[in-house]
């Protein structure tokens, strides 16, 4: 009898497809069983040969009558044909490549179910079918029913995983259900047997979507658990009480060279009263790009100083890390305590009244560790197992979701205390043990999350939001380029920069893409319509701008490289800036007034709205052009929406209902499977899911009633990322 946890090593006739199955990530039954279908296959209609319309995919009954096999012209395909003859004597060709083995399972006179894409030969316009599956009339796995399609790996095909999971359903189960049945009964769930057997074997769609449903919410419902129980296990530890009252802040606030937005001042008094509790913060500063975020951030840091405390300030990349450095050292020129810069390139150190010096690692590192670096500012290279603090209060970590939580918990774990269960292993968010005193915790994001993704995505926070863009900014001017309009772009472009302006130039990829070890054909590349920084710089700097000096940066150059060309752009002897979207966050020139994005079509809108935000940073009118070669409708209206609306939160419940949570917010960043990413765009299951994690809480806050659950969180928490 198999169970979820049986390991489908235990499972006969199924060897080969181990190692396979593996690379996907399933090594139990449950495993398996919830690798669920991305979309059905209708073969369920057995249709005639007359019948059969190219493009579409179809089923039908045919008696084999010739089979011939042969290599290609070129040799490197093994081509199989047959001829298909149907009750009413229609003749339709099927066509296999590489698959050379099939000529001794279709022997003439078989007669089978046949089911696949109908092609069309382009020289005599009849359809046949491509690569079609096959089986014998009495089944019904792959032909003749519903079929699901499911994500695949090389050398194992949906039709392979519906060949093991058949097998799977037709041996005996004993599958305990482990959802509450007062949930399933009042959200109409089926139970757990019913809702895997559906997904796999529907007998039409409406059953497999209600089957879905079950496991979106289940999904929802476990993320919501766990980020509830994390919001009540931080309640457990204390932190430093860092006192402040208005006096306090409005003093702190005289600091700075310009007056804080209303938003701004809100911001920092959530964060004030989060720090004076004795508790650990743990907030998310969310604000439109150009905020004034950091500003916040650094009277926090100021804050936590002023009371002898420490505050780590983690940035994803070296050129953030070094502008927030800057950025410090420019808004708090009198601050004596020691602002540190630690990346892997090297350390500085600020004193106030610009007394700055390049400092080893290892004396930035002594210095945290004795206590004397009251503001440290860096990359990764904070997290190393050399750089440690006297006396940590505060971490602020710059767009979180550009971190795996392993390494953030290794920046909070630089403080006194650190987040550990009974048995001091990895930290988890139901079973756990308060031990010292924690930092406080600050998130920044210049993402705009629509609520529905942040209840779910961030619910173990408080958010606090700066939608308020600091006065006398000019909107940005954002217009949509087609093909026909690029020249007269190009020459707008060069006229900002005879006024002495600048411009950047985001491109979607580094390099073209390979495809089996081989980079694609010319002609490959121009129907992907992807425009790479090298290619882009070399049309630009030969054919466009041969008068301009034009530079261009990306993740492969060396981190000196980097900065000399930042330096470079910074300081004007640059005119235009050729990128990936590294820039997307962080990059401060008020010179430049012209954002040019090619391929814009291939960004989400949020992503473009943080591009958008580098430019109009400073006095001059600025510009976002955004190039696309499309000529598709809905694309256009979608790019369009960007020139309407300043408000990146008002294009960020857009860009949510148009490409869907795992477009919006890119792969593998939140630890949700995709069936759940899917479910969010459906705030009502969201509100359900956290209101019976809510009561299942209250009622059991250990889960010790609700084991299995509690288990399969474990589970979920080892496997994936919770960011």
């Amino acid at each position: 009898m198999l169970t979820l946890d049986t390991p489908l090593t235990e499972i006969s006739g199924i060897g080969r497809f181990l190692p396979k199955l593996e690379k996907l990530g399933l090594k139990r039954v449950g495993d398996l069983l919830r690798h669920l279908p991305t979309r059905y296959e209708d073969l369920s209609k057995i249709c005639l040969i007359s019948d059969l319309v190219p493009g579409e995919s179809a089923t039908i009954q045919a008696e084999v009558i010739s089979v011939d096999s042969r290599r290609s012209w070129h040799r490197k395909l093994f081509l199989m044909e047959a001829k298909l003859k149907d009750p009413e004597s229609n003749v339709v060709r099927a066509t296999w490549f590489n698959q050379p083995y099939l000529k001794n399972l279709l022997p003439v006179g078989k007669v089978a179910h046949f089911a696949g894409k109908v092609a069309q030969n382009k020289k005599t316009g009849e359809p046949y079918l491509l690569n079609p599956s096959f089986e014998n009339l009495d089944r019904h796995m792959h032909t003749g029913r519903l079929v699901p399609v499911y994500p695949e790996t090389r050398g194992l095909t949906s039709k392979g995983i519906r060949f093991i999971i058949g097998k799977i359903l037709n041996q005996e189960l004993q599958l305990e259900e482990y959802m509450p049945e007062e949930i399933l009964t009042v959200e109409k769930l089926p139970e757990l047997e019913q809702s895997l057997r559906t997904l796999h074997i529907p007998e039409n769609i409406r059953e497999a979507e209600i089957a879905k449903r079950r496991f979106a919410f289940e999904n929802l419902y476990f993320f919501q658990l766990r980020n509830i129980a994390a919001r009540n296990r931080l309640q457990k530890f204390k932190a430093e009480k860092i006192k402040s009252d208005p006096e306090i802040l409005k003093e702190l606030s005289t600091l700075l060279p310009f007056e804080l937005t209303k938003d701004q001042k809100l911001a920092l008094w959530d964060i004030a009263r989060d720090l004076e509790r004795g508790r650990p913060m743990n907030r998310l500063l969310q604000g439109e790009v150009g905020s004034g975020k950091t500003a916040v951030a650094g009277l926090s840091a100021l804050l936590t100083a002023r009371v002898g405390l420490q505050t780590a300030f983690l940035a994803p990349t070296e050129i953030l890390a070094k502008q927030h450095f800057r950025t410090f050292c420019r808004l708090f020129p009198n601050f004596e305590k020691g602002i540190v810069l630690i990346t892997g390139s090297g350390a500085s150190v600020f004193y106030g009244e610009n007394l700055e010096s390049e400092i080893s690692k290892r004396q930035a590192a002594e210095m945290l560790g004795e206590g004397k670096g009251l503001i440290a500012i860096g990359t990764h290279a904070l997290i190393q197992k050399t750089v440690n603090f006297g006396n940590l209060g505060l971490v602020i970590v710059d767009e979180q979701h550009r971190f795996g939580v392993k390494q953030r918990q290794a920046l909070l774990a630089k403080g006194e205390g650190q987040i550990a269960n009974e048995k001091n292993q990895k930290p988890s968010a139901i079973s756990y043990k308060p031990t010292k005193m924690l930092p406080h915790f600050l998130s920044m994001t210049a993402t705009p999350i629509p609520r529905t993704l942040s209840l779910t995505l961030y619910g173990d926070l408080d958010l606090s939001l700066i939608k308020e863009l600091p006065k006398g900014r000019r909107p940005i001017k954002t217009l949509t380029v087609p093909p026909e309009k690029r020249q007269g772009a190009y020459e707008f472009i060069r006229q900002e920069t005879t006024k002495g302006r600048q411009v950047f130039v985001v491109c979607p990829r580094i390099a073209p893409p390979e495809k089996d070890g081989q980079a694609p054909s010319f002609n490959e590349l121009a129907k992907l319509e992807i425009k790479t920084v090298q290619e882009e710089y070399e049309k630009l700097r030969k054919n466009i701008f041969p008068e301009l000096k034009i530079a261009q940066l990306h993740g492969r150059l060396k981190a000196a490289e980097k900065d000399k060309i930042m330096k470079d752009f910074s300081t004007g002897k640059t005119h235009i800036l050729i990128s990936t979207s590294v820039i997307e966050i962080g990059v401060d020139v008020p010179n430049a007034s012209v954002m040019m994005i090619e391929g814009a079509d291939r960004f989400g809108l949020a992503q473009l709205h943080q591009f958008r935000g580098r430019v109009g940073r400073g006095e001059h009118q600025s510009y976002c052009l955004l190039f696309t070669e499309s000529r598709n409708p809905e694309t256009l209206k979608r790019l369009n929406a960007l020139s309407k609306t300043a408000s990146g939160f008002e294009l960020a419940e857009l860009d949510l209902q148009l490409r869907g949570p795992g477009q919006f917010l890119g792969e593998h960043q939140t630890g949700l499977p995709d069936l759940a990413m899917d479910a969010l765009r459906n705030p009502e299951l969201v509100a359900a899911a956290r209101r019976h994690a809510v009561n299942t809480l209250e009622q059991d806050p250990k889960l010790t009633k609700h084991s299995a659950i509690k288990k399969l969180i474990g589970n979920l928490e080892a496997e994936v990322h919770w960011e």
